[in-house]
């Protein structure tokens, strides 16, 4: 028989956010892996992150396996990668030995997810490993049914931009039409704020971040005053709308 790894989403915090199938999957599953920042010597820091606080609420402490990721390494390389290395080989170690392997992950696991890259490696190191995934709820659907900010009407169309990828693609999606949602711009609140005034955006915009969780925080684009936010905050700039109702169906 064929060892399973299943990418499943657990949403962006809310334990109550979880799918049925989802967790079922971790239920099911011989041992459900979470990733963990690495502490300053690559080793696990021991602080719990968002998605095995998530998973903890429904499968029992012993069946959660923490692997080290480098969830948090942006400027060396090497050091990612041979990071990424030793995470693949601790997966697929767990993969030899058990038959159903669940790997928890924020959000959902095809939408800008760590699962992505596990994937890819277990295909090489355990050839014949059935990949699977469970969908999950995005940051950006809890933000808006907690804000009331509307994603999509009719045609519109609507971009994701992650704004690890620079200020500027942000601003090109700005100036284009429908709704844009930036993720990962907390590092760049300052030059997020600069593009949503620079494109007349920045009225009915939103961002929060910690959604869910006790930290929570929800506001509007308009407050944000350069202080550097977390790293997963999500943005939320609504299409341009003229208060018609249906026309766009």
């Amino acid at each position: 028989m064929s060892s399973r790894l299943v990418g499943v989403g657990v949403g962006p915090g809310d334990p109550e956010l979880v799918t049925v199938k989802g967790v079922n999957a971790l239920r099911e599953a011989d041992v459900v892996v979470v990733p963990v920042m690495a502490a300053s010597d690559g080793k696990d820091g021991g602080e719990p992150g968002r998605a095995e606080a998530t998973v903890l609420h429904y499968v029992p402490e012993e069946k959660v396996v923490r692997v080290v990721f480098a969830l948090n390494e942006r400027s060396d390389r090497a050091r990612r990668e041979a990071a990424w290395d030793a995470a693949g080989e601790r997966v697929a170690e767990l993969l030899r030995g058990h038959g159903a392997v669940a790997f928890a992950t924020i959000g959902d696991p095809n939408v800008y997810s760590t699962f992505t890259y596990l994937a890819q490696t277990i295909a090489e190191l355990v050839p014949g490993t059935v990949v699977e995934t469970v969908p999950g709820i995005t940051a950006m659907q809890d933000l808006a049914a907690r804000s009331g900010a509307v994603l999509t009407e009719g045609t519109e169309p609507l971009t994701l931009v992650p704004v690890t990828a620079g200020a500027t693609v942000l601003k090109e999606a700005l100036a284009g039409p429908g709704t844009v949602v930036a993720y990962k711009f907390g590092r760049q609140a300052h030059e997020v704020a600069e593009a949503l005034r620079e494109t007349g955006r920045i009225g009915d915009a939103v961002w929060g971040s910690a959604l869910g969780l006790t930290e929570e925080s929800i506001r509007p684009a308009a407050e944000l005053d350069g202080t550097a936010l977390p790293y997963l905050s999500t943005l939320i700039s609504p299409a341009r709308r003229d208060g018609g109702r249906g026309g766009k169906l």
